[in-house]
């Protein structure tokens, strides 16, 4: 019926009664709009680049409840980029698996073992793309990769894919907004990929006009705005200091023997709802004289709530500084680190030199190939690959800054190579 011409479909409701309606809305099949159809065709991928609200997760897990009910899958695999995503979102968010399926069909949810199962004995399974080791074994004929452009590790989609070998016909779906990453890249060059692609505007009805009037207002137009809102995959700015491709090709899964870490904050000047991120980066300095980014803790907070993720990011990554801008917050900046934990070893520095040239000597170091990204830090990434001296200051690269400023400039990588232990080379290239 879904499928038929407005004026067909419309005689036909005429003849229904208000209870049968009522079903009716409650069938996927019949609520959801053409664009949400799965393709025809052999693919092995559909890839759904959508914007903010457009439908993504309902699809994915309309699409496959609906693998599941008719047999076709009896092994799933959820991905998401990190655990609580693949639980809040995936299962138990309000487009989540465990709202949208049908009283006679509702699967058994055990959150302990990860794993949803369902009457006729399918089984899905969650995953996080942070816990890429996770995938090597494990075999399945289906799987949902949710917003995978934001994934850290991409060897995660490696592990998926190798293990895609039950049934006759292995294949999954990807819901995300797109970034220009290299997977996505390669997905939609693929000839086995189906590619649906959609804004936030094509589901405005469904929508509370109020997000339009808050949020969609405050975007559209700017170039963050065509890639969560119109789902554009925005190339490169022409005269960033980063690309993508540069970050890509540095970019690796585990860092060597670290000598020093240190987190950096920048934070931000107030603590309400238009307030800035406080930016937090972890950085660390290898044996091999390169810089590691290896976290991102940034967020939006008051004072108290970004020095716990500053100091959580000190002790799980056993950083030998915290490093904060105090341009803006001047002593307050280290009288709230202290308020938290009084023992960390604090630095304050001041910006006295404009960001381009405090920025420059970093995009050198990534020219010169001596520093990698452990992982994918999409945010982060897109604010390095887009800043153009005059924009607005982005909060995540700045602290980027700082890290790597504190770790490497002003020093030979030569330094490091001497007698002694790892730690006394790295003192005593530090005081030289």
């Amino acid at each position: 019926m879904a499928s038929l011409p407005p004026s067909e479909r419309q005689a036909i409701l005429a003849q229904l009664s208000d209870s049968e309606k009522s079903l009716l809305l409650t069938d996927w099949r019949f609520a959801r709009r053409p664009s949400q159809i799965p393709p025809d065709g052999d693919w092995r991928t559909w890839l759904i680049l959508a914007g903010r609200g457009w439908g993504k997760t309902r699809v994915g897990g309309e699409v496959t409840l609906e693998e599941i009910r008719v047999g076709r899958v009896g092994r799933a695999a959820l991905v998401a980029p990190t655990a609580a995503d693949a639980r809040d979102t995936m299962v138990e968010g309000e487009s989540g698996i465990l709202a949208i399926s049908p009283h006679d069909n509702m699967p058994l949810y055990e959150p302990s073992k990860r794993r949803l199962t369902w009457p006729n004995g399918a089984i899905a399974t969650l995953y996080s793309a942070e816990e890429p080791e996770r995938l090597r074994g494990p075999q399945h004929d289906w799987y949902w990769a949710d917003e995978l452009a934001a994934w850290k590790y991409m060897e995660t989609w490696d592990m998926l894919m190798f293990g895609l070998r039950l049934g006759m016909n292995p294949r999954g779906v990807v819901t995300t907004t797109p970034k220009p990453v290299k997977i996505i890249k390669e997905l939609m060059a693929a000839v086995t990929t189906a590619i649906t692609r959609g804004s936030t505007y094509d589901n405005r009805a469904n929508l509370p006009p109020a997000f339009f009037e808050q949020i969609v207002k405050k975007y559209e137009g700017t170039r963050l705005g065509r890639q969560e809102l119109h789902a554009q995959i925005l190339d490169d700015v022409e005269g960033a200091l980063w690309q993508r491709a540069q970050i890509d090709d540095l970019r690796v899964t585990k860092p060597p023997a670290l000598v020093r870490v240190v987190v950096a904050i920048d934070p931000a000047v107030s603590a309400n709802e238009d307030s800035d991120e406080t930016g937090i980066i972890a950085a660390g300095l290898g044996d091999d004289g390169h810089g590691y980014v290896l976290s991102d803790a940034s967020l939006k907070g008051t004072p108290n709530e970004w020095a716990k993720a500053a100091l959580a990011e000190f002790y799980k990554l056993r950083a030998d500084r915290i490093v904060a801008e105090v341009n803006n917050g001047g002593d307050m900046v280290e009288h709230t680190i202290r308020t938290v934990d009084g023992t960390a070893s604090y630095k304050a520095v001041h910006a006295s030199r404009g960001k381009l040239i405090r920025a420059e000597p970093i995009a050198s170091l990534y020219e010169q190939k001596r520093v990698h990204h452990v992982g994918s830090f999409g945010t982060l990434e897109d604010q390095m690959c887009s800043w153009t001296l005059g924009d607005r200051s982005p909060d995540r690269m700045d602290a980027l800054v700082w890290a790597l400023t504190e770790l490497m400039v002003g020093y030979t990588p030569s330094g490091i190579i001497t007698g002694g232990t790892k730690r006394e080379a790295a003192k005593g290239w530090l005081d030289s």
